[in-house]
């Protein structure tokens, strides 16, 4: 690893942002950092090396910041996410229930034994993914429920995933979930107690006026830590990373924090995490197991089809449509599952086509979506 590597990196993750400037689209910038990982890694000119330990590290903490983020993404203040509370999660149910056998089917269908993974992939969501496209605050009955739907399956399908692909060990990669996710509730609480007692105020004034960042040095702190515990659990530091952000969401997060750690994020460690990724897969493996891009089509049109199932309960179809936007899970699974050796040749890459599939819906629908979702663009300017 090089700092004309890395400079290298961060120049062609500028790419990212290409795909951002259509109004019409505005697709997540963090496919044009995969695809620049793709041309420039395993598949591609083979100029960067996914399997170098500082890069590796480097990429290990953008996961977790970017999960951090998408975890603050969860609405949970909302005082409006009560009334969507029934509906939204009688959704993500039933999203779950549709995508057992369709995960245990396709698994049967194309030899891999990974119906349960299938299944968790199937019923994610992504709510950092849906949010962008939005371009505003939902205020309508429909996207409300949406928005917990959203999170209901965020949550559930990250807690779930670590214990579907270490089946072996199941047992201690639910124990080491429920640590972090402990670890993750003391967090809150003290948080909590903070903001109550005006800690976080005084904290905060301080560092504004002395320029010492101190929030985003307790966030890093605590974020890292969960990380940790996370490493030394073996479970995911995905899950560390979201439920912190889930934690912080609760308490309610102080706009300097969020600016300063969507910066670091989106900035620098983020790009580098989907650079990396991209540079990990060989997408010459799909040439080679034809079967692998059948699969990749599979599960992105499964998810399109369980989610969209949510169209009979009333649900508007472009709503139904962009809850099975999937962009977190599908990449832990390959981030965690590749370690563990666990993945056939072309399932990895198989797993990332099924997520851009789901990618694709999104900006087919997006249009018709924010009709049907009224969003206040100046409540989500402030």
């Amino acid at each position: 690893m090089t700092f004309a590597l890395l400079a290298l990196i961060c120049l062609v993750a500028l790419s990212g942002p290409l795909f951002n400037l259509s109004p019409a689209l505005r697709l997540p910038v963090v496919i044009g950092e995969l695809f620049v990982g793709v041309a420039l890694g395993e598949t591609g000119l083979r100029i960067v090396d996914g399997s170098d330990p500082t890069l590796t590290f480097l990429a290990e903490i953008g996961f977790a910041l970017v999960m951090f983020v998408a975890g603050t993404h969860v609405p949970l203040r909302r005082p409006a996410m009560r009334a969507g509370l029934p509906r939204g999660i009688l959704r993500a149910v039933l999203v779950g229930v549709l995508a057992i056998p369709a995960g245990f089917g396709l698994a049967a269908l194309f030899g891999t034994g990974h119906g349960s993974l299938y299944a968790v992939v199937l019923a994610s969501s992504s709510a950092s993914l849906v949010m962008p496209v939005l371009g505003g605050r939902v205020t309508s009955p429909a996207g409300v429920q949406m928005l917990v739907q959203l999170a209901v399956a965020d949550a559930t399908c990250i807690v779930a995933l670590p214990l579907v692909l270490q089946t072996d060990r199941a047992g201690t990669a639910a124990l080491g979930s429920l640590a972090v996710v402990a670890a993750g509730g003391v967090v809150y609480l003290v948080l909590r107690w903070a903001e109550a007692g005006g800690w976080r105020r005084r904290v905060h004034d301080l560092s504004e006026e002395r320029g010492l960042a101190v929030e985003l040095r307790v966030t890093l702190t605590l974020l890292f830590g969960l990380a940790a515990i996370a490493v030394v659990s073996h479970v995911s530091i995905m899950l560390a990373g979201f439920t912190l952000g889930l934690a912080v969401a609760a308490v309610g997060e102080p706009k300097r924090v969020k600016n300063q750690a969507f910066a670091l994020t989106e900035g620098f460690f983020g790009p580098v995490f989907f650079v990396w990724l991209g540079a990990t897969l060989n997408l010459r493996d799909l040439l080679s197991h034809p079967q692998a891009v059948a699969l990749g089509l599979c599960l992105g049109l499964g998810a399109v089809l369980v989610h969209g199932a949510m169209a009979l309960t009333r649900q508007p179809w472009p709503v139904a449509v962009v809850t099975a936007a999937q962009l977190g899970v599908p990449v832990g699974a390959v981030t965690i599952g590749t370690p563990l050796g666990v993945f056939a040749p072309g399932e990895r890459a198989a797993l990332l086509l099924g997520a851009l599939v789901t990618v694709g819906a999104v900006a087919l629908v997006a249009r018709p979506l924010r009709d049907a979702i009224r969003t206040d663009p100046a409540a989500h300017r402030g």
